[in-house]
């Protein structure tokens, strides 16, 4: 499905995020980059969205931030997972890995034959 289409449920930006700084410190691009690479471009999330998603978990305490230069000499802001970011990780995932399965066990089910009921 192209990127353009694909809309992110709410929440789901927050956990990538987190997930993506797992590996270590990046900067808001790095995290981007990371989340496009690993969902082979399925995902592009909108610089608004993410800075806003980052600045909101830096105010929850889920992550830190503190200036660095970038690979390309620039300077940039650099997040890192604290403690309650990895908590808030680990139950995030729990929650959307029960939510998927909820969702695939709907997609999965046979049709309903005639006279069958649905409800």
């Amino acid at each position: 499905m192209p990127s353009e289409q694909m809309n992110l449920l709410r929440g789901t930006l927050d956990i990538l995020i987190l997930k993506a700084l797992l590996v270590g410190p990046c900067h808001g691009y790095g995290v981007a980059r990371w989340v496009r690479r690993t969902t082979d471009g399925t995902l592009d999330i909108e610089d608004g969205a993410l800075y806003t998603s980052l600045h909101r978990m830096q105010a929850r305490g889920w992550i830190s931030a503190e200036w660095g230069v970038s690979e390309n000499n620039r300077r940039a802001k650099y997040y890192s997972l604290t403690g309650a970011g990895r908590a808030q990780l680990e139950k995030a995932t729990n929650e959307w890995a029960q939510y998927a399965e909820a969702v695939f066990k709907v997609l999965r089910a046979p049709e309903a034959t005639d006279g069958e009921s649905t409800a």
